[in-house]
């Protein structure tokens, strides 16, 4: 009974981050978990750039 109860708080967890990334994807956010994702520009996040900055900084 103990394992049903564990892997059934799994499948809610991995079906909410699932519904999260679908939705997001959805909305058309380039990077999930950037916290610039929404703001990036056309070449996207971590597309031929260093990691998931958009290169926002002001150099």
């Amino acid at each position: 009974m103990d394992n049903l109860i564990v892997i059934g708080i799994l499948l809610v967890i991995v079906g909410a981050a699932v519904l999260y990334i679908w939705k997001e994807k959805k909305k058309g956010t380039r990077c999930i978990g950037c916290p610039a994702a929404g703001h990036c520009s056309s070449n996207g996040c971590g597309k031929a750039k260093e990691n998931c900055n958009c290169h926002t900084d002001s150099n």
